[in-house]
């Protein structure tokens, strides 16, 4: 998986590529761990080119946005497609956080 992290005003756009999943989600973890050690509170994270998230990977999203609430942050997601919208979906994940069709209305969210 390939992480790419843009930070834009306040906010953390991290966009994922290829596969989410026990193997790479541990680096998921690193990198949010460490925005979060640099004071960054407000991410978003891009679907747009994952191909495929595993429970490995929810679990990551979910503890990220667990985090958050300690601190008063937030993390919302944008761009889920095919298989990876569908995991969402089928684990109930998709009612837990907010979720928007593009990262312009994410980023309009905040």
């Amino acid at each position: 998986m390939e992480i790419d992290v843009r930070k834009e005003e306040q906010t953390v756009v991290i966009s994922l590529t290829g596969r989410m999943d026990a193997v790479s989600a541990p680096q998921f973890d690193t990198t949010a761990d460490d925005l979060l050690a640099q004071g960054d509170r407000r991410f978003i994270i891009n679907f747009e080119t994952l191909e495929y998230i595993s429970s490995a990977g929810l679990q990551s999203i979910l503890a990220l946005a667990k985090r958050l609430e300690t601190v008063d942050g937030s993390v919302v997601l944008c761009n889920l497609s095919g298989p990876v919208k569908e995991v969402f979906e089928i684990s109930g994940f998709s009612c837990i956080f907010n979720i928007f069709d593009n990262l312009e209305d994410a980023k309009a969210s905040g």
